[in-house]
């Protein structure tokens, strides 16, 4: 029996990983992924994922490898003609959309990146589920639509239409559009909320990698909002658990078959907490340097899973302490300390 195919866009990225290493570890379906290896962080950390994957990665991928159940296209979503020849000959069952220009702060400096990769990049991922049937998409929105709202924790009810970030804006136009298409063409999407999500083999430009490099080099580590914000750290394995539990879960088509949720821990620490938390895993005390909040941050971040709860059974596990020495364990293996 043919097993059926998921497509992951942003596949080398640091959930897109996850995700394909949980679904090739079950073994019941053929991975298929798509990523650009772009240079907004190091591109040898996301060919080692690759390469933890079990892909033998030639001198030039501009093409594709592959091994048993698992293909990898080196290419970009934002290139339609690609995007279309790839559901053509592959007819994904399930779609998820992992693959977006990342980073709040990069999005003050380079907004015409995040144009292309989160919004005209999702765009050509749904029109090629409008012309080639899916069971499901599942596509990656974020916490940050949810700006300075104050009531907490955050409820998929709730105003999300001030975008205090373009990072923001692209996710919340990413949420409409994806909407637009269910409706009109009963594509069964899904809209997951991410809340600042961590764990082994993350983005060096998240707060968690990147103290960790500068206290190991002994170096002073900038403390933005002088510690006070809080944050919904979310572990990575609890994000993908979320994820495919929602796999199978398409929402109904009455009356329209899309739906946003949250993914997060349900338990927000302040920033202050969590670099204590992460110098006790470490062994090793900051210099810090606090600073006022940066343009684009929020104060808080505060899921409310009970949405994805109720549907999948659903709920985060992880306690700050263990993701982060989870974290801390890779970082020492993958730096040779």
């Amino acid at each position: 029996m043919q097993k059926p195919v998921v497509l992951i866009t942003g596949i080398a990225g640091f959930i897109g990983f996850h995700l394909a290493k949980r679904l090739l570890a079950e073994g019941k379906y053929k991975i298929i992924g798509i990523d650009s290896l772009n240079a907004y962080y190091a591109v040898s950390l996301k060919e080692d994922r690759l390469r933890e994957l079990g892909l033998d990665l030639p001198e030039s991928y501009d093409k594709s490898c592959s091994k048993e159940d698992l293909e990898f296209v080196h290419g970009s979503i934002e290139d339609r003609a690609l995007v279309m020849d790839l559901f053509r000959r592959s007819q994904p069952a399930y779609v998820f959309n992992l693959a977006a220009q990342a980073g709040v702060r990069y999005s003050l400096e380079k907004p015409f990146a995040y144009s292309e990769s989160n919004v005209t990049g999702f765009l050509t991922i749904l029109e090629a589920c409008r012309h080639h049937e899916v069971k499901h998409l599942i596509y990656a929105s974020s916490s940050s639509v949810y700006g300075n709202n104050t009531k907490v924790p955050y409820s998929e009810d709730d105003p999300v239409e001030q975008p205090i970030s373009l990072y923001a804006a692209t996710k919340r136009s990413n949420e409409l559009k994806g909407y637009t298409y269910s409706h009109l063409y009963g594509i069964p999407a899904t809209g997951v909320r991410f809340f600042t999500v961590y764990g082994p083999w993350g983005r060096p430009d998240m707060a968690y990698f990147s103290f960790s490099k500068r206290i190991v080099n002994g170096e002073g580590i900038k403390v933005f909002g002088h510690g006070k914000p809080q944050r919904d750290f979310t572990y990575v394995d609890d994000i993908i658990s979320g994820l495919t539990a929602l796999m199978n879960k398409p929402p109904s088509a009455d009356p329209v078959p899309h739906r946003i949720l949250n993914i997060g821990n349900h338990t927000p620490v302040s920033v202050m907490k969590f670099i204590q938390t992460l110098e006790n895993v470490i062994g090793r005390e900051a210099e810090k340097e606090f600073l006022d909040m940066q343009p684009g941050d929020v104060i808080t971040t505060f899921a409310d899973v009970s949405r994805i709860e109720k549907l999948t059974g659903f709920r985060p596990n992880t306690e700050l302490e263990d993701g982060l020495r989870d974290f801390w364990k890779w970082y020492r293996a993958y730096n040779g300390d």
